[in-house]
């Protein structure tokens, strides 16, 4: 075994059973799979998404942005393409 073997890490392997007691919510997302590569490519999805939630790579939003607050120049900037006062 020379060192690039070494350095290459083994895959890891899972067999396990998911009753929908131990997860009612993962069981019925995978359950709409059927058995092999589509059920399993859920999973690895799923793990990994879960992954960069813990890490806050990614954060939920409620889906309503406020704007940006206004600035004074904003509104000088603003009044310039405004139509022209009255005297």
């Amino acid at each position: 075994m020379n060192d690039r073997d070494k350095a290459v890490p083994k895959p890891v392997r899972l067999v396990f059973e998911l009753a929908r007691a131990d997860n009612p919510r993962l069981f019925d997302e995978l359950v709409q799979f059927p058995q092999g590569v589509k059920r399993v490519n859920r999973l690895r999805v799923l793990a990994y998404d879960g992954l960069l939630a813990q890490f806050g790579v990614f954060a939920l939003t409620s889906g309503i942005t406020k704007p940006p607050p206004a600035l004074p120049l904003t509104e000088v900037t603003n009044g310039l393409f405004e139509p022209a006062l009255k005297e």
